[in-house]
């Protein structure tokens, strides 16, 4: 499997400390940025992220900003991604087993590093349950298709079918 991660400098802290667990458990990994603590604005690296985790050049995928959920509000705009910003083990689990969530987002400012892998071992060690939740998530799926903004569109036109 492999995984991609990325952070703004809220979240370069973490996302270091997730990346080592990951090779650890025998992933591969994607590095993403950022690669220290100077500012950077994290639309920029969820995008990236997101759009790979879209395009399937990476299975998973973990990113870390203060809070997560700029992080989660970001890759959620891309087609086809589904991202879970969680404080806890059991919507880590949840954001898999029922979401079938690609993208784990953290907050580097508001999870300690013991819990964070806690929640990335969690979401890891979950697969996609299915049952009454296959179709919640096919739902999910018709409307990343019926919303889907085109690029020669422009950013204030949505296309539906």
């Amino acid at each position: 499997m492999t995984i991609a991660v990325g952070a703004d400098h809220n979240g370069f802290a973490l996302k270091e400390l997730v990346k080592a667990h990951l090779m650890s458990r025998g992933f591969e990994v994607t590095d993403y940025g950022t690669n220290g603590t100077d500012p950077v604005d994290y639309p920029d690296v969820a995008l990236a992220v997101a759009q790979a985790v879209a395009e399937q050049r990476h299975d998973r995928a973990v990113l870390v900003c203060g809070t997560g959920i700029g992080m989660a509000i970001v890759a959620n705009k891309v087609p086809g991604v589904r991202a879970a910003a969680v404080q806890d083990p059991y919507s880590a689990e949840r954001a898999r087993k029922s979401n079938d969530a690609q993208v784990l987002c953290l907050g580097g400012q508001v999870i300690g590093p013991e819990v964070a892998l806690i929640l990335v071992d969690h979401w890891l060690d979950a697969e996609f349950a299915g049952g009454r939740s296959a179709s919640k998530v096919a739902k999910i799926n018709m409307l990343d298709k019926e919303y889907r903004i085109t690029r020669h569109e422009g950013p204030d036109v949505l296309r539906r079918p």
